[in-house]
């Protein structure tokens, strides 16, 4: 039988499951903390790509909403909604990432603008170089950037 540190390294699955039963049965000291901890960070992280990887998304569809106007459809309408929900959804089921926005979004925006210009075909200078969107209008669902 692996030792748990072993499964850490081999079987991830066959780790969780456990280190689980072992900390349920207030067995810690067979439990491998760094290991542990080292997941947790990971856990907290996943909860901030998730907010950042759906940024990525709803500001992408802005930018193509704003940039051609010609295109709008209810596609993309519906993802505009749809990333507005799940980002919703995550910061109301944890809260502390919603401090985290700000960074998000200026983290997200040079992918949003990749996406936009190789999806419209327009040139990535045509957008602006920093996000033009108030967090507060980004995740307002009554919000749709106007034509320029």
């Amino acid at each position: 039988m692996s030792t748990l540190s072993d499964l850490y390294q081999t079987d991830f699955h066959a780790w969780t499951l456990k280190a689980a039963e072992l900390i349920r049965q207030h067995r810690f000291d067979e439990v491998n903390t760094d290991d542990l901890a080292e997941e947790l960070d990971s856990m907290g992280k996943k909860e901030r790509n998730e907010i950042a990887n759906r940024l990525v998304v709803l500001l992408a569809h802005l930018l193509k909403w704003q940039f051609q106007p010609a295109y709008r459809s209810t596609r993309w309408r519906s993802s505009i909604i749809e990333q507005r929900k799940q980002i919703q959804r995550q910061i109301q089921s944890s809260p502390s990432v919603k401090p985290y926005v700000p960074e998000a979004v200026e983290d997200a925006y040079p992918d949003a603008v990749d996406i936009a210009a190789r999806e419209t075909l327009l040139s990535p200078e045509r957008f602006p170089q920093a996000c033009p969107y108030a967090i507060d209008r980004i995740l307002d669902f009554d919000f749709y950037p106007s034509e320029l």
